[in-house]
């Protein structure tokens, strides 16, 4: 069956499109966004690492409070979704912040920040957000690929 040049140019237009469609908008470098944020941490622990290799712990509560560990300190505090970022706020300890946050496996989370407050989220505009840390749900099996300096 021979097909019009316009049926081949559409044929070819649609494969180029699926080809070059990201596999999902978590590993297309897509924020999660506020609702999805909600969803996804609240009532969760994550198990996580910085890139220095340091690993930490943290309890989302579903009352919005939060319970930090690490080999160093322990701390409370309160996380909350403020523009589009995930803020996790500590009680005694101003290394907290707001994050935009990318799901980039099945099982992994990937932490930008963004602003060290609520009030400064989303961040300046004309600044990038840094990559900070990535987490997984605690007692799964993390589904973090090898990035470079973790």
């Amino acid at each position: 069956m021979c097909r019009s040049p316009a049926n081949r140019a559409a044929v070819l237009f649609a494969a180029i499109a699926i080809w070059t469609a990201p596999a999902s908008a978590s590993d297309n470098g897509i924020w999660m966004d506020a609702a999805g944020l909600a969803e996804t941490f609240k009532g969760k622990e994550l198990d996580g690492e910085y890139a220095s290799g340091r690993t930490f712990k943290e309890l989302y509560r579903a009352d919005g409070g939060l319970r930090y560990k690490d080999d160093m300190r322990e701390s409370g505090g309160h996380w909350s979704i403020a523009s589009g970022t995930f803020c996790t706020i500590y009680d005694d300890d101003p290394a907290g912040g707001c994050f935009r946050v990318q799901k980039i496996g099945s099982n992994c989370f990937e932490f930008f920040f963004v602003a060290r407050t609520e009030a400064k989220a989303p961040g300046p505009p004309d600044r990038d957000p840094s990559w900070t840390a990535r987490a997984w749900f605690s007692g799964d099996k993390p589904t973090c690929k090898e990035r470079v300096g973790v």
